[in-house]
């Protein structure tokens, strides 16, 4: 029955509703995203060890998605809150695809 997975992958897919991201997918990418929110931080990171240490530690996607505020305004205090808008969009931006359904950011009326 190994066929059937990419069926059903494929039927999912058309219907709307992607498949969820595997296990190594998702690890990989937490990784990734990890590394993105602490660069964004620099070496201004001593500045904020509470928001550093957070990131580092957080312990799966949801919750380094959870952490974007705390990030924002630790940037917004370093370059202020547009341009701190702008950096967080490229790590906003590598959640797409590995959040569940109800977690993901809706467009801004500010951002016209």
């Amino acid at each position: 029955m190994r066929w059937f997975k990419p069926v059903k992958n494929s039927i999912y897919g058309l219907l709307g509703n992607p498949m969820p991201p595997t296990e190594s997918v998702l690890e990989v990418n937490t990784e990734d995203i990890r590394e993105a929110m602490l660069g964004l931080l620099g070496e201004s990171a001593p500045r904020f060890p509470h928001v550093t240490r957070r990131i580092r530690y957080a312990n799966d996607i949801q919750a380094l998605w959870y952490l974007r505020g705390d990030l924002m305004g630790a940037l917004a205090s370093l370059y202020g809150e547009s341009e701190a808008r702008r950096r967080m969009g490229s790590v906003t931006d590598m959640f797409e695809g590995l959040l569940p359904g109800g977690l993901s950011s809706r467009p801004s009326p500010l951002m016209g």
